[in-house]
């Protein structure tokens, strides 16, 4: 059997969703401690049910957006890997904790945005990887911040 690459996120995808419903199914079956009187929104199962419903998410989304092996070419595909990997341990090496977390999230959705879609014109790229870096650093700061009480560096 030859596993090329869309049959690997296809199968990737499937074994994330059931991962995915596992943690969401573990987190509401979770003790809930009422005899302590915890607030519903901190019971210690919230944040497993909340990454177990957006990794399921994301990988139908991925099994959705699995592309037939003409679709890439091999070279292209292992560069914008290393790519990927290269700027994701930039910004958890080196951004996170030197910048303010604000900062450094804006600047690599932005990069991000910026080097992998090359679907649109370099300008256009430019001001959208701008506005998305903004929203995305703002969103994912409040939401560290006031959902899940977490302070950011």
């Amino acid at each position: 059997m030859r596993l090329d690459s869309a049959r690997a996120d296809r199968i990737t995808a499937i074994v994330l969703i059931a991962l995915g419903l596992t943690m969401l199914w573990a987190g509401f079956t979770m003790d809930r401690l009422e005899i302590r009187r915890i607030h519903p929104s901190s019971i210690p199962g919230l944040l497993p049910m909340i990454l177990g419903a957006g990794m399921s998410i994301c990988a139908v989304f991925l099994y959705i957006g699995a592309k037939d092996p003409e679709d890439a070419t091999h070279a292209a595909s292992w560069r914008t890997m290393i790519l990927a990997a290269l700027w994701s341990s930039a910004y958890a090496l080196l951004m996170v904790g030197t910048l303010p977390f604000y900062v450094a999230t804006a600047v690599y959705v932005a990069g991000f945005v910026i080097i992998f879609d090359t679907d649109m014109a370099p300008m256009k790229r430019v001001v959208a990887g701008v506005v998305f870096g903004i929203l995305a650093a703002g969103i994912i700061g409040a939401l560290f911040r006031y959902a899940f009480l977490v302070r950011l560096p």
